[in-house]
């Protein structure tokens, strides 16, 4: 068990994103300050990335720099300003499939980025980095669960390739300044603010609007959804631990049939599915499935909202947020 003995100062990245937005609000009721850097970009509606913050933006203890990391300069000048503790970089670009169109991007966000903020820290005294990594980094592999001592090596798209490159360089920058730096591979994560790209929004979305779902593969793969709450708790105790340089799993540990989450969305919307069955791409898996048994040592991590629940609070926040 860690005891904080202060509060502290935490930038976080994609601060108006789905999970940097859910994450300020635990760190600011505990007392913290929280700096979130977002440039609002257009990869889904920025009018929903600023709702997710508007709570925020008369708080005390809590700042809005409107910036993009990939500029270095613009990041060395928030860092300096605000002398953080710690860094959580949870922004950049996300999404396996959008990454195989547009791959120069997410070179230039996923890895120069990531170095523009590891630069800043390490000139600047942050002295723990937190990193949001991806469960995609392990490919396509027959070592199930996913253990973070397995060959990443082989990623089967860009976004995990440069995943796993800022991954790579967060050891550089420990081996060299003493950067506590840990990843924390996500595991298919899905709640409230959910991003309209990610799958349990699509499909919520298109039962309630009787538009057709492509299902991989006849529904014949696993997927390690985990809760928001559950992946915000981890974070936590990450930024509260700095232990050196680590990769942590953070996933439920429980895969879920992709079938099978087909049919419970529908139970709970009271409506049937319009499927497609298409062959998977070769940049999906097979299966996420994370063993947590070095997150549950290290960061006393304990997932605890199983699908049936996750998903029912997921449809009650869509249907007051999207207004259907």
């Amino acid at each position: 068990m860690i005891i904080r003995t202060r509060a502290l100062k935490i930038i976080i990245t994609g601060g108006a994103g789905f999970i940097g937005s859910s994450l300020t609000t635990p760190l600011l009721n505990r007392g913290d300050e929280v700096i979130a850097i977002d440039n609002f970009n257009d990869y889904y509606s920025p009018a929903r990335k600023r709702a997710n913050i508007a709570p925020f933006l008369n708080h005390p203890r809590y700042t809005l720099a409107e910036v993009d990391f990939r500029v270095s300069e613009s990041v060395q000048q928030i860092v300096r300003q605000h002398k953080p503790d710690a860094i959580a970089h949870l922004g950049g670009m996300a999404s396996v499939r959008y990454s195989v169109k547009y791959p120069q991007l997410y070179v230039d966000t996923n890895i120069n980025g990531t170095v523009n903020l590891l630069e800043a820290a390490q000139k600047n005294g942050a002295g723990h980095f937190v990193f949001a990594s991806t469960s995609s980094v392990y490919g396509q592999t027959d070592q199930i669960p996913f253990s973070e001592t397995q060959p990443t090596d082989r990623p089967l798209a860009p976004y995990p390739a440069t995943k796993k490159a800022a991954e790579v360089l967060g050891h550089a920058y420990y081996n060299m300044y003493s950067l506590n730096f840990t990843a924390l591979r996500f595991f298919n994560v899905y709640g409230p603010k959910g991003r309209p790209d990610m799958m349990p929004y699509i499909v919520l979305e298109n039962i309630l609007q009787e538009q057709e779902i492509t299902l991989f593969d006849n529904g014949q793969m696993y997927r390690d959804w985990t809760y928001i709450e559950d992946i915000v708790s981890g974070i936590i105790a990450a930024i509260d631990r700095p232990i050196g340089y680590e990769i942590i799993n953070l996933g439920r540990g429980e895969p879920v049939l992709m079938s099978d989450f087909i049919s419970l969305a529908e139970e709970i919307i009271g409506k049937e599915a319009i499927i497609k069955i298409a062959p998977a791409p070769p940049s999906e898996p097979k299966i996420t499935y994370a063993h947590i048994a070095k997150a549950r040592e290290l960061l006393d991590y304990n997932p605890r909202t199983s699908i049936v629940d996750g998903l029912n609070n997921f449809w009650r926040w869509y249907q007051e947020a999207v207004g259907r």
